[in-house]
């Protein structure tokens, strides 16, 4: 299976996105449009929609998958980067090194286990490597088992572990992946990449 990526400018994106967020019940805190931007503004970021024909219309295709990523510096100004920051401090080499946080994706049910979130991550991953990033973080909840497995598949290591006192499935775990011409290699999906319009 060939995957059909879109990448997305800023604006455009976000209301992609934003659209796509609302149809992800388990997703608490969606984001608005305006939200994405706001984060995405001034600094390098990525935002990719894994496309499908339609089941009714095979001539119109559909988002059914998307992931957004951006650069990610040890000195953030807005208070949850500045946070994120200061939780990777210790596991993340931060000096003279680009570092990408994946942040936020997700494939809707009745397209799940098709690839499109493994087609979207190995994008992420060759578009970073063209971008000179070193090297790829994502923060999840320990709830988010099948999330976690999908990392795993994917080869990200757990770097750390943070126990919530309360309910261990809130608890968070941060996973990296070093970013290099072997990592591509490993790559598994065809997929062609537009932009958008």
């Amino acid at each position: 299976m060939k995957h059909v990526i879109r990448q997305y400018k800023l604006e455009s994106g976000a209301q992609e996105v934003a659209y796509m967020e609302e149809m992800f019940t388990e997703f608490s805190g969606r984001k608005s449009a305006n939200d994405i931007i706001r984060r995405l503004r001034d600094r390098e970021h990525l935002i990719l929609l894994s496309m499908v024909s339609a089941p009714d219309d095979p001539g119109q295709e559909i988002p059914v998958a998307f992931k957004v990523g951006h650069e990610l510096r040890l000195t953030e100004t807005e208070l949850s980067l500045s946070d994120l920051g200061f939780h990777l401090r210790d596991v993340v080499e931060f000096n003279e090194r680009k570092v990408f946080y994946s942040w936020i994706g997700g494939t809707r049910i009745q397209w799940r286990g098709q690839g499109h979130y493994r087609a979207l991550t190995e994008q992420q991953e060759q578009w970073a490597h063209e971008h000179g990033f070193h090297e790829i973080v994502v923060k999840t909840k320990n709830k988010h088992y099948s999330m976690r497995a999908t990392l795993d598949h994917l080869r990200f290591d757990v770097i750390k572990f943070e126990a919530d006192g309360r309910a261990n499935s809130e608890s968070k775990v941060y996973l990296s992946k070093k970013i290099g011409t072997d990592v591509l290699k490993q790559h598994q999906t065809s997929r062609s990449v537009v932009e958008a319009a």
